[in-house]
């Protein structure tokens, strides 16, 4: 009769490797510490594009209360207000043209620097100094409060690196 397997016992395969310790294995190393060919490109591409759509068709054929989707945040339209870059078209809620994006920043080699807002101009150059963070677009629109999450990726060289010092003037 067959017995079957434990995932969690000594000695068996697990996620490709021995229970003997087979973390030696030169192909999982250099996976993790190859470097991107260009730190620049977009990857883990997200984007919430028919989500969006659904949304705005359930506000428009009456499946939404506008007071359900446009309701953003006051300090999400504070950044907007300040640290906005104009986005394409106007807002597809009110048609308004005050319609704009927001890009954020995190992850965890980014330190006391995680969750802020970058401008898009900013990112080739976080990209070669820091091996991975993942940026998340929003876009806002100030008059209705619209906000969706538009798009999110992952940018980066690929090299991990030490998370940078908390400021001592930061407090906890």
């Amino acid at each position: 009769m067959a017995v079957p397997r434990r995932s969690g016992v000594r000695g068996s395969i697990v996620r490709g490797t021995s229970g003997k310790g087979a973390a030696s294995d030169s192909r999982s190393r250099t996976s993790i510490l190859e470097p991107i060919a260009d730190p620049a490109a977009p990857r883990s591409v997200v984007n919430f594009g028919l989500q969006r759509r659904a949304a705005l068709h359930r506000l428009f054929n009456g499946g939404a209360l506008s007071s359900d989707l446009c309701d953003a945040d006051t300090y999400l339209l504070r950044a907007a207000k300040h640290h906005g870059e104009s986005a394409d078209g106007p807002c597809p809620a009110c048609r308004a043209a005050g319609f704009v994006t927001v890009t954020y920043v995190y992850g965890d080699q980014l330190g006391p620097y995680s969750g802020r807002i970058r401008q898009t101009d900013e990112l080739p150059l976080m990209a070669t100094q820091f091996g991975e963070f993942k940026v998340y677009v929003v876009e806002v629109c100030q008059r209705c409060s619209w906000n969706f999450l538009a798009t999110t990726y992952v940018l980066g060289d690929g090299v991990p690196r030490r998370a940078l010092p908390k400021s001592r003037d930061l407090l906890d």
